[in-house]
């Protein structure tokens, strides 16, 4: 087995929209607290090889991957092989527009932000990403592959609080002078996290360690809550570099299932989201696992894609109102008292009919993605599926240890559970970001273990 890696700065030279806010707000960035990369690594086996992008981006969409995989096919890479991963942080522009269906009627072009980006942003962060993969693919050494995990509490937290009228809200971080008791109207948390820690190691001959695959699960929005017009990698990148005295290439990014998963306690008074904090306690906790890896019996790799049909959520009284509303207000509405922001009504008016748009094409394709890496499996799942899915695949699968990357390949938005689209709240509210039906979670459980089987079982 071979494996290269290569680390190219996106960070913008000049302002750009940020992605995250979720509002249709023009958010461009006032200052840079670190800089953003491309990361790319590469691994060859007999003849085989693939590639793992992990980009300090809020999304990536789907006509963007076609654009880095058609590169990569000049390299010799299948485009199944190759999977982009966003880490989904929250101070970092998107590659590619995400907020409102490609059908979606054009606004003039003073209006671009509204649908999540920019295009020049976007065609500067492909270049990046492109010379990424190229160098990475230039730069193959001969690697042993090993993997270790810990488990830790204390760094992500369910932010589904389920209040005593029955609701859910997110919680947000408090000081104990404004609420002394506490967040009293939270009667319970909705749902787990995911505390493992994970590593995926490739030694060098001399014990050394060329690059890695670094996996946690939990939302990058701790400079999106303190300094929100800075550019950041948050706590994947404070954490990637962290340990670069560890990688004498570097090392990346597969944030997980992180749907309904936030660096916020709900119940920790005087809490203050610090990435850098956050990042250095990864590496700490990474420090300890990297001595105890278990080294994989096999160098062979693998790869598979899989392209399943979900439908999409029909809520016809609600997308009819939201027709008539656009139909008598075709262009976005600016807020009286924020000339940046688009009203609210028009923005989820604009959100419900995108899913309208995307349905009248048909099912929704949902890629799900597997590389093998010797005895150990990376998955791919597009969207923010919620924690409980990724914690079933998991217990399921037949590898020892199973990384998950999500916001992979393109924009679906969040996948909750079914009880938890009953219960409501930010994540399930129907909407361009909200649009599966209730058993998509299902069903991409269900297909990714059969997945996983068939490439543990060499099919």
């Amino acid at each position: 087995m071979k494996a290269g890696f290569s680390a190219v700065k996106i960070t913008p030279d000049f302002s750009t929209q940020l992605g995250g806010a979720g509002t249709g707000e023009k958010r461009y960035a006032t200052s840079i607290l670190d800089d953003i990369f491309a990361r790319a690594m590469v691994i060859e086996s007999e003849g085989k090889k693939i590639c793992f992008l992990s980009l300090d981006v809020t999304i990536v969409t789907e006509d963007y991957t076609k654009k880095i995989r058609k590169f990569a096919q000049s390299l010799g890479f299948l485009p199944e092989s190759v999977m982009v991963s966003a880490v989904q942080n929250h101070s970092a522009p998107s590659l590619g527009n995400f907020m409102l269906d490609p059908d979606f009627p054009q606004l003039p072009e003073r209006f671009e932000y509204v649908r999540g980006g920019e295009t020049k942003t976007f065609q500067f962060i492909f270049e990046k990403v492109c010379q990424a993969v190229r160098a990475a693919n230039e730069n193959l050494v001969p690697v042993v592959p090993c993997a270790g995990r810990a488990v830790f509490d204390g760094l992500a937290f369910n932010r589904r609080a389920v209040t005593r009228s029955g609701k859910v809200r997110m919680p947000w971080f408090y000081p104990k002078v404004q609420k002394p008791l506490g967040p009293v109207d939270i009667k319970y948390i909705e749902g787990p996290i995911d505390p493992e820690i994970g590593v995926m190691c490739f030694q060098l001959e001399n014990m050394r360690f060329h690059c890695g695959i670094l996996h946690f699960t939990c939302h990058p929005v701790n400079v999106f809550a303190t300094d929100y017009y800075a550019i950041s990698s948050d706590w994947p990148g404070a954490w990637v570099a962290e340990l670069e005295k560890f990688f004498e290439a570097g090392c990346l990014v597969a944030n997980g299932c992180c749907g309904n998963v936030n660096p916020w306690p709900a119940f920790q008074p005087d809490f203050y989201p610090d990435h850098r904090k956050m990042g250095k306690q990864l590496a700490e906790i990474t420090e300890k696992i990297v001595t105890r890896l278990t080294v994989s019996n096999s160098e062979n790799i693998a790869f598979k894609s899989k392209i399943i049909e979900i439908p999409f959520r029909i809520e016809p009284d609600i997308t009819e109102k939201a027709k008539k509303f656009l139909e008598e207000n075709p262009l976005p509405a600016i807020m009286k008292d924020h000339s940046e922001r688009i009203a609210p009504e028009w923005f989820e008016a604009a959100s419900i009919m995108s899913v309208e748009y995307a349905r009248k094409r048909g099912n929704f394709l949902y890629e799900i993605q597997a590389f093998r890496i010797g005895d150990f499996a990376l998955l791919g799942l597009p969207g923010e599926p919620f924690v409980e899915g990724q914690l079933e695949i998991k217990t399921l699968s037949p590898f020892e240890f199973t990384f998950i990357a999500h916001a992979t390949n393109h924009y679906v938005g969040y996948i909750p559970t079914s009880q938890a689209l009953k219960r409501g709240g930010h994540e399930s509210k129907f909407g361009y970001w909200s649009k599966l039906v209730p058993e998509a979670l299902e069903i991409i459980v269900q297909q990714s273990i059969f997945l996983l089987n068939e490439l543990y079982q060499g099919d």
